[in-house]
């Protein structure tokens, strides 16, 4: 899969469905949205709506039952192997989650700097990309610093500061104020709307929080598996 510095995703008809006890589960039914360079967009809609799956076949964490998912042209799931795939996950795609899901043994520094090892980049050069994206986020003084010896708002800037550390294009953040109070998600959310703006990182969202989806430049609503509308 060729890598470009633009980025578009039309994503065309797509439906998920899963095998359950009782039959078959059908998640998502049927989506169309089309997201362009830098846009930042937020999901909103109840919990069980579909949108966690959304962001996981975005992300290619999850593979369509039907439809297509066209990121500059080429069709994901019917172009790229699963090698390519991988690749794009940790190349194109960052991901910040409910949960921060940072390695209670590693130190700040060092769990923003994985994916960046994983990548194979030398880990002087991963420690410095990983040191500036701190910096950056205001939490450089905690590098050294484990999980556990973390603020809940300071755990989820390194959890942010690790999705961006391979430069993606899209970042993908799935209630990513969730579990924090309202101040302190205020301030992360306050902190992605400005990294969009500065970075031009294309940013999606999934929020249950009106209130802060009221910051978001564009929002959807998500209603049994399906976009319903645009809220504006």
């Amino acid at each position: 899969m060729a890598e470009t510095s633009s980025l578009h995703i039309s994503v065309k008809g797509l439906h998920k469905s899963f095998s359950a006890p009782g039959g078959t589960l059908h998640v998502l039914k049927g989506i169309n949205l089309s997201i362009e360079e830098s846009e930042m967009i937020g999901i909103v809609g109840a919990s069980g709506a579909g949108k966690t799956t959304f962001l996981h076949v975005l992300g290619t964490l999850e593979t369509p039952t039907e439809g297509q998912v066209v990121i500059n042209g080429m069709d994901l799931f019917a172009s790229a192997s699963e090698s390519e795939l991988a690749k794009y996950r940790n190349h194109s795609v960052g991901y910040v989650f409910q949960f921060h899901h940072l390695i209670p043994e590693f130190t700040a520094v060092e769990n923003t700097m994985m994916p960046a090892l994983i990548a194979r980049i030398p880990r002087k050069q991963a420690i410095k990309k990983a040191m500036s994206l701190l910096e950056r986020l205001n939490v450089a003084d905690r590098a050294e610093h484990k999980p556990g010896e973390l603020s809940g708002g300071e755990q989820q800037r390194v959890a942010v500061a690790r999705a961006l550390v391979m430069e993606p294009k899209l970042l993908l953040a799935d209630e990513p104020t969730g579990n924090l109070d309202s101040i302190t998600g205020e301030k992360i959310h306050d902190l992605l709307v400005e990294l969009n703006r500065e970075m031009g990182v294309t940013m999606i969202i999934v929020t249950h929080n009106e209130h802060l989806a009221d910051r978001i430049p564009r929002v959807e609503r998500m209603v049994d598996g399906v976009l319903v509308k645009e809220v504006r």
